[in-house]
């Protein structure tokens, strides 16, 4: 069952993350990856929220492990940073990499706050 809960979770959070990523990236014509930082930073402010609650265990992975894990990706951050820096863009990509991991770090240290004041 937990099996099931998690890709459940994980399809839901893998085609919202491609919808809010398109939905972001229409809105911005620059080359900055706004899209994938977006996503990462409502990610962590999800996951934050979950585990700061102390919500039920199959609630975290179904949201937890499945849906923020399929709707975040590092994968995607880290290859963004590499394209980046391949195009000359070093400075951008070194932005890039400490305001997703400030604004990521926060997003969760904020959610984790939020999540366990209303517990």
């Amino acid at each position: 069952m937990s099996v099931l809960l998690v890709a459940l979770g994980a399809a839901v959070g893998a085609a919202a993350r491609w919808l809010v990523d398109r939905f972001v990236q229409s809105r911005h014509t620059s080359f900055f990856p706004w899209g994938t930082f977006v996503v990462n930073v409502l990610g962590s402010l999800l996951l934050g929220i979950l585990l700061g609650a102390r919500s039920a265990p199959d609630l975290v992975l179904v949201l937890g492990t499945g849906f923020c894990g399929g709707f975040t990706t590092f994968s995607t951050f880290s290859f963004e940073t590499v394209v980046l820096t391949g195009e000359g863009r070093g400075a951008v990509a070194r932005i890039y990499v400490v305001a997703s991991l400030v604004a990521g770090f926060g997003a969760a240290f904020l959610g984790w706050f939020l999540g366990s004041a209303g517990s």
